[in-house]
């Protein structure tokens, strides 16, 4: 299946040209045009998951990758270790789909530790069947976990997902939290259908321990029904959370992380809201992505991808495979442009990019 074949638009391929970088600066690190200086790289390793969630995903799931055209252990390794040592990487994180689909993800870990010793690595899921396989991957190497969870009422979940699987999620959250991938985050899109049950999920939250983060949602669906006035903004659910709780704001410990955050009942409990919609935060963005296909997307908006992966298979030194990724960041767009009227959502969907 080609790439064309998934949605994605016609990528760069030709080594002899390089990625949009006229007028960049000869200075090392992941900048952009908006003086906004990439730091927290995201690999994807794969679009499979084990849930059809319905804001993010169709029923019948994405359209398979062939196995040859995904990164290997070995390539993501190599590319942790180019992003650390010569770009200035100082996180990274594996998504998805859902990494704990690859049979592999232990390895992925371990090669990704070895090229970036001492370096923040931790991993989005969907924590089903993490209970399984924690332990593995802590002694890979992985040092923390953000499990995504919209509802503890497991009707509700099952409806959400198209999956009944709300105890294996506990299970695996529970798992980690006793493995000391801590602090565990929990992340949950805010939707009109999840609002009602808001407060119940941060007591449940609270009360296992985990760090709850609300995220607003963004048209990155596949199935592209998302509409701004259905939307959520973070100021309904602070009203919503307020008739339970005392909340008091802290804003963010880093002017580039996504969420605001405010004490509970006095602390020192907080929740997050990440409200990329409303209270964008684009200007101090710091993320780099890599698709699951090994194209670096320099933001969830924007279509440009520069393909790295023939580079890794056709022989290019790290040199050259950092030059053309600082290329493909210093066109970075602004901002993501939802308030636009000239805005349309991007071609790929979240699941097929990564989070």
């Amino acid at each position: 299946m080609t790439l064309l074949k998934l949605g994605i638009p016609q990528l760069r391929r030709d080594s002899a040209e390089q990625p949009d970088s006229a007028g960049r600066p000869d200075v090392p690190g992941l900048l952009d045009r908006f003086g906004r200086t990439a730091r927290d790289l995201r690999i994807s390793v794969t679009e499979k998951c084990s849930l059809r969630c319905t804001y993010c995903m169709p029923e019948q799931g994405l359209p398979a990758i062939p196995r040859e055209e995904l990164l290997t252990p070995a390539e993501i390794g190599r590319l942790v270790g180019i992003g650390v040592h010569r770009l200035g990487v100082r996180e990274v994180r594996l998504t998805g789909g859902e990494p704990l689909m690859r049979a592999d993800l232990a390895e992925i870990v371990r090669l990704s530790a070895e090229a970036a010793p001492g370096i923040d690595l931790s991993m989005t899921s969907n924590g089903i069947g993490l209970d399984r396989r924690v332990g593995a991957l802590v002694a890979a190497g992985l040092t923390r976990v953000n499990v995504s969870l919209d509802t503890v009422d497991r009707a509700h979940f099952a409806e959400l997902t198209r999956r009944d699987r709300l105890p294996d999620v506990i299970a695996g959250i529970r798992a980690a939290h006793a493995a000391g991938l801590t602090p565990l985050k929990l992340n949950a899109v805010l939707m009109r259908e999840t609002l009602p049950g808001a407060a119940e999920l941060l007591a449940w939250a609270l009360a296992e321990g985990c760090r709850l983060r609300f995220i607003e949602q963004m048209p990155l669906g596949a199935d592209q029904n998302w509409a701004r006035d259905h939307m959520v903004p973070a100021s309904e659910l602070l009203a919503v959370l307020s008739e339970r709780f005392e909340l008091t704001g802290i804003g963010r410990d880093d002017p580039s992380a996504p969420g605001e955050e405010w004490l509970v009942d006095g602390g020192p409990a907080t929740v997050g809201v990440i409200a990329s919609v409303t209270r964008s935060f684009c200007a101090d963005c710091d993320r780099t992505r890599i698709t699951a296909e090994g194209t670096v997307r320099s933001c969830l908006f924007g279509d440009n991808e520069t393909d790295l992966r023939h580079l890794l298979r056709g022989g290019a030194d790290d040199e050259e495979i950092a030059r053309w990724w600082r290329g493909a960041m210093w066109a970075k767009q602004s901002g993501h442009g939802i308030d636009a009227e000239t805005f349309s959502p991007p071609a790929r969907s979240m699941g097929a990019i990564g989070g």
